[in-house]
């Protein structure tokens, strides 16, 4: 079955990695479905009822987004706080549609990860500051699995580093 790859990012013709990535998930689209919400989206108005029915399609989704600010691009929230209803996602005989599907995250991330050390300049790791999106997945009983973090791209983004990215990333996928 195929993986849905839900990309949040809000300029993806400025983008590096995330364009790269998607340029290789094209190359199989019989085990990817690529869904972008910002392109869907632009106006922030969010069709719920497809959405809805596209997560219900799938049994692995990943959500793609650079992080900064130490957070998603806002529509991601906006889509988590709209999509996942009460009677759907949640709180109901009817609802718990996400119940088991594996869902994860891909991310890239400016910043290095010694950054993200206890010793460094965030102090946080990776894992603590993802902890609302896991808290938010795990509430509605999806199999919410450990992100796909590629670090450092904002000061490191030589060619040939980001394509050494792409097999990390379709080896995440397929591990899924």
């Amino acid at each position: 079955m195929k993986i849905l790859i839900v990309v949040i990012h809000p300029d993806l013709e400025s983008a590096v990695i995330n364009k790269r990535w998607i340029a290789e998930l094209k190359k199989f689209p019989d085990r990817y479905h690529i869904h972008y919400l910002h392109q869907l989206y632009p106006d922030g108005i969010i069709d719920v009822q497809k959405e809805q029915q596209l997560m219900e399609q799938y049994d692995k989704i990943v959500f793609q987004f650079p992080y900064y600010w130490f957070n998603s691009p806002w529509l991601f929230k906006k889509w988590l706080d709209e999509v996942l209803l009460h009677g759907w996602a949640y709180g109901s005989e009817s609802g718990y549609k996400l119940a088991g599907k594996k869902i994860a995250m891909a991310i890239s991330l400016g910043a290095d990860e010694a950054d993200y050390e206890p010793s460094g300049v965030y102090r946080y790791p990776l894992a603590e500051l993802l902890r609302p999106f896991e808290l938010s997945f795990n509430f509605v009983k999806a199999d919410y699995r450990p992100p796909f973090a590629y670090y450092g791209i904002e000061y490191n983004s030589t060619a040939e580093r980001i394509e050494k990215s792409v097999p990390l990333y379709m080896a995440f996928l397929n591990a899924l």
